[in-house]
């Protein structure tokens, strides 16, 4: 049985995305995906992480009537003027996978050199709550784009993402991704906000 005062649902049937949002709202709220309530979602037709992350939230919101978080994110290179940007996740087509997208930016990088494969992760979290406030939170992480995929963690770009130690995100695990992505960042802005919403939810209930 959901108690409606201290679940947050995820808007995303992404499941790379679920385990870390989840792992960051450990302890904090009773976490439902939205492919456990058959949430649909709309088209994200936004120019900007916020607005897609917003346009997932309200919708999760509108059937559920519960507070709902989604996370809109994806990667920026400087060589390619901000590509894949909005498009991350079909940037090589629609419900391409990530080994097509990650194809298609190394195949894009070939003739860029080292000096010039700067590159960015962003990440908008979009809270609705259940009396119908909405939060909004952003994040970012920067690094490199490397010349091969490395690792097993991770999900999306994360095996192309070069951090300042010279390993990808993606050979990173978990718990160290959280403290370091932009994800995590965002997260760290939000969860405040949200535990002290769930918890006056809970009072008033």
């Amino acid at each position: 049985m959901t108690e409606p005062s201290t679940t947050v649902v995820l808007a995303s049937s992404n499941k790379g995305k679920i385990r870390d949002l989840q792992a960051l709202l450990d302890g904090v709220a009773i976490v439902v995906s939205g492919s456990e309530l058959d949430i649909q979602m709309p088209e994200e037709t936004g120019t900007t992480f916020l607005e897609n992350a917003l346009l997932k939230a309200r919708a999760g919101h509108q059937q559920t009537g519960l507070t709902v978080l989604a996370d809109d994110s994806g990667l920026e290179v400087d060589a390619l003027n901000g590509e894949p940007g909005v498009y991350s996740a079909r940037y090589a087509g629609e419900d391409a996978s990530d080994e097509a997208n990650n194809h298609k930016v190394l195949r894009a990088m070939e003739s860029i050199p080292d000096n010039e494969r700067g590159a960015h992760f962003r990440c908008a979290i979009a809270i609705v709550t259940a009396d119908g406030e909405e939060l909004t939170f952003e994040g970012s992480c920067d690094g490199t784009i490397g010349y091969e995929s490395r690792g097993d963690y991770g999900f999306g770009y994360d095996p192309l993402f070069v951090l300042p130690d010279g390993r990808t995100m993606a050979e990173h695990d978990i718990a160290f991704k959280n403290e370091i992505s932009h994800r995590g960042e965002a997260m760290r802005k939000a969860i405040p906000a949200l535990r002290e919403y769930l918890e006056s939810k809970a009072i008033r209930s």
